[in-house]
């Protein structure tokens, strides 16, 4: 697992999706179940790990697999 730190964004592409605009300017798709990744503009921190064989039709950036994510 790595740490991921960042501000969670909802993007209206294909249908709306929720993403991570992590601090160091990568973009990642987020897949997870807490309340916390669907508000847009929360600061967070992320563990989790990059899923680069998952498929989506997003195609805004990897997707990350939240383990766990707090306030940042």
């Amino acid at each position: 697992m790595a740490k991921f730190r960042g501000t969670i964004r909802h993007n209206a592409l294909e249908g709306g999706h929720f993403q991570l605009l992590a601090d160091d300017g990568t973009s990642y798709e987020v897949e997870g179940n807490d309340p916390l990744l669907r508000r847009d503009g929360a600061r967070v921190e992320i563990d989790g790990a990059i899923d680069r064989t998952a498929l989506s039709l997003t195609m805004t950036g990897p997707r990350l697999k939240v383990k766990s994510v707090k306030s940042a």
